[in-house]
């Protein structure tokens, strides 16, 4: 008995899989586009012409006409000293808001859903005049600090801390164990998929946040890859569009090149935060 194989295009399978495609495609045009020109030094890096000119040119340029070494830095400072204290404040008020039990508690919860729905460019002023007051102008920890008490991080881990039994907690209590000695023994290695997946959100959210950081700082100092790229698209100096897609590919290269390597264990995060 021979076995036939047959062939099936990405279309045969319904409407379902042709509309994920379609979507697809559309969703990695512009970053393909963004490669296209950034490749193509001169004048012909919006001309079609496959037999035109490629090379790096784009790329040495971008990197020597801002200090983008710098501004690398700045991002990644920024990023981890707002993840480490999101998941301190975000950790320690999830578990007051899951096991402890004290007057107000369901009212402060609402107040904390009550953020979710507060645009954060809302308070861009009063936020700015509070990290004036503290001297934290155009430092790291000025750029983070409006962001440390995230509500979604605190739902989040809340909700994970709630579905934990009981049972462990009162387990590990006997044994002698304090309450910050429980949190970070039993609470805090059954949430770690739902700690992965609230980093990653917080890491790509903030990795190109522009508005806060462009108000936040004054100089190089501070400033972040997303503020520097502003740089290029200066009226006053022209725009070179190779130029400038180069940059932005230097920008986001890191998080997209995160993601391709660990995009298996980022899905299993979002899959096993997801089922409660």
């Amino acid at each position: 008995m021979t076995q036939v194989t047959t062939l099936t295009s990405p279309f045969s399978a319904g409407p379902s899989r042709a509309l994920a495609w379609l979507l697809g495609a559309l969703w990695v045009l512009p970053l393909l586009l963004l490669g296209w020109v950034a490749f193509r030094p001169g004048a012909g890096a919006l001309q079609f012409d496959l037999a035109g000119p490629w090379g790096l040119d784009n790329f040495r340029a971008a990197w020597q006409v801002a200090p983008f070494g710098h501004y690398l830095l700045n991002t990644v400072a920024i990023v981890t000293l707002l993840l480490a204290l999101q998941l301190t404040v975000c950790t320690l008020a999830a578990y007051a808001l899951a096991r402890l039990r004290f007057a107000g508690r369901g009212l402060v919860f609402a107040l904390v859903l009550l953020q979710l729905m507060v645009m954060p460019e809302v308070l861009i002023a009063e936020n700015y005049a509070s990290i004036a007051r503290l001297g934290l102008v155009d430092r790291w920890l000025g750029v983070a600090l409006p962001y440390v008490a995230s509500a979604f991080g605190i739902f989040l881990l809340r909700q994970t801390f709630m579905t934990v039994p009981q049972e462990l907690e009162d387990a590990a209590r006997i044994e002698g164990l304090g309450r910050l000695a429980i949190l970070w023994r039993v609470y805090v290695p059954l949430a770690r998929p739902t700690y992965l997946a609230y980093a990653l959100v917080s890491v790509a959210y903030h990795w190109n946040n522009f508005l806060w950081p462009l108000v936040a700082t004054n100089t190089e100092a501070s400033r972040p890859l997303t503020v520097g790229m502003a740089l290029f698209a200066a009226p006053e100096t022209g725009v070179d569009w190779g130029v400038l897609s180069a940059g932005t590919l230097l920008s986001v290269g890191p998080l997209l090149a995160g993601f391709l390597v660990f995009q298996r264990q980022f899905m299993q995060s979002f899959m096993h935060a997801g089922l409660k």
